[in-house]
């Protein structure tokens, strides 16, 4: 192939100077292609970089940072004196299934692909839906986005940036910045009644990675778990890829059932609630059923896991105090986020484990995945130090007291008679009751297709049969889109 028209042929695609992507990464993903589609063949030479310079208007070293990466990945040779050439085997050629010639015969692998705990893992995919950055109706757990008050924290994160300390470049304790761990420990006594210090606090990526660690530090493969029927899928994933023998308990309206989970399996190793406020049904935990599951691991020698996911959302009277304030003999874990409570995107959280266990968990937490990012880390202190915090959850709890009204109004003048809803003291999701012989997974696919979000009750049941129902996020969904999609949800369900 001549030169000029290998210079055509890659010129044939304009770069864009306005893009993301810098002009080298372009050049060098056009050259790619036009080698990978054969425009460019094997030992086909390249022009120049001071001649494809200037045919395509850029620096010449934009030519030679992306000929430099081309090199380095495989697809071109260079010989001294003499240029640069497509290279004779591709990088891409080496990694496409060789053998398809009918003399070679594959035989099926004796090996497992996965792990069994890899293939329990997958069995659970449809616990986790993609989130493409736009809240729609009714999407649970889900706070307003669009109320958080971002130029205040842009604003700290510039100022940390701007005079950073050499703290904030280096590793830090896999414990996490003590500062904030002294923050979130003040903040846990005087507002859910936890009883600590600083140094029981483990700073963690959000709540599910707080479940993954607390599941492989506290169980071996094959150790009984207690969850709650219906569940929290993320910690039941959390639980199976520990190795963990599940034991779905029954939830009523005093929340976990312990003698049930006494009766099922007294021996168990923990038992994961969440007593606040039941992730999905929302009932709180009664004193006496608490008193009961803490006698339970006194006696058994068990752990409680504790979810608090979503306690600030009080709207009203005080919430119960979290249950491990009333634990004397240190058997709960207990595990808060900010995710649910600024911005989803924001991977913190922490644990309040037991004295005897602050070692363990931080040097297994410094084995897994060391620490979370510092400066988020040092932003959030200000953020709550300096009362940003504070003020935040009560306009949003103003806020999402407004909206689960709206939800609960709309529901009551449009779907009348075929879904039963009622206001919550608490939460960020209600449970909208379908009439008993509906199928709530059908009426989830049909709302998704019509672009609202409902996810069904059964989807969270492990063992329990119980009316079909539909969860119904309203926290961070605007008014108007909770009326649109009560408006959208009712055509539904009059067409069933």
């Amino acid at each position: 192939m001549r030169k000029q028209s290998i210079i055509l042929t890659l010129a044939a695609i304009a770069l864009d100077p306005s893009a993301s992507v810098p002009l080298h990464r372009q050049l060098f993903d056009v050259v790619r292609k036009a080698i990978l589609d054969r425009k460019l063949t094997a030992g086909a030479r390249l022009p120049s970089t001071r001649a494809f310079a200037a045919e395509l208007e850029v620096s010449r070293t934009t030519v030679i940072n992306a000929f430099d990466q081309l090199l380095a990945e495989g697809y071109v040779d260079t010989r001294t004196g003499s240029g640069t050439f497509v290279a004779a085997s591709l990088p891409d050629d080496l990694l496409r299934v060789r053998g398809r010639g009918p003399n070679i015969v594959r035989r099926p692998s004796k090996q497992r692909a996965v792990s069994r705990r890899g293939i329990l893992w997958a069995s659970t995919a449809s616990t986790f839906t993609e989130d493409e950055g736009e809240a729609r109706a009714f999407q649970p757990g889900l706070p307003s986005i669009e109320d958080f008050p971002f130029d205040v924290w842009a604003r700290m994160m510039s100022k940390r940036w701007r005079y950073p300390s050499s703290e904030l470049a280096c590793y830090g304790s896999a414990a996490g910045y003590r500062p904030l761990r002294d923050t979130i420990a003040n903040y846990v006594q005087l507002a859910r009644g936890v009883r600590c210090d600083s140094e029981q606090v483990i700073i963690v990526a959000g709540s599910q990675q707080g479940l993954d660690l607390v599941a492989r530090v506290l169980l071996d493969p094959g150790d009984s778990a207690w969850i709650e029927d219906p569940c929290y899928r993320g910690a039941y994933g959390a639980l199976l890829g520990a190795g963990a023998k599940l034991v779905p308990v029954p939830v009523d309206e005093q929340g976990l059932d312990v003698l049930a989970g006494e009766s099922a399996c007294a021996e168990a190793r923990v038992a994961y609630v969440t007593p606040s406020h039941q992730y999905p049904l929302g009932v709180t935990m009664s004193l006496a059923r608490r008193l009961t599951l803490l006698d339970w691991a006194t006696r058994s020698g068990a752990w409680i896991i504790e979810d608090d996911y979503d306690s600030e959302y009080q709207y009203t009277g005080r919430p119960l105090a979290a249950l491990q304030g009333l634990d004397k003999e240190e058997r709960v874990i207990y595990i808060g986020t900010f995710s649910k409570v600024l911005f989803p995107s924001l991977r913190l959280g922490y644990l309040i484990v037991p004295r005897n266990l602050i070692n363990t968990f931080s040097v297994a937490h410094a084995h897994t995945s060391y620490f979370c990012p510092l400066v988020e880390q040092v932003v959030l202190t200000d953020f709550i130090t300096e009362g940003h915090f504070a003020r935040h959850i009560r306009r949003m709890r103003r806020l999402y007291e407004e909206r689960q009204a709206v939800l609960v109004r709309s529901v009551g003048s449009e779907l009348d008679g075929l879904l039963e809803v009622s206001s919550a003291r608490a939460g960020m999701h209600l449970i909208g009751w379908l009439p008993d012989d509906a199928n709530d997974q059908d009426v989830s696919r049909l709302a998704a297709m019509a672009g609202i979000d409902v996810r069904p009750l059964s989807f969270y049941c492990i063992e329990a049969r119980r009316r079909p129902g539909l969860l119904l996020g309203y926290t961070g969904i605007k008014v108007a889109e909770i009326r649109l999609g009560v408006r959208k949800l009712a055509k539904i369900l009059r067409s069933l």
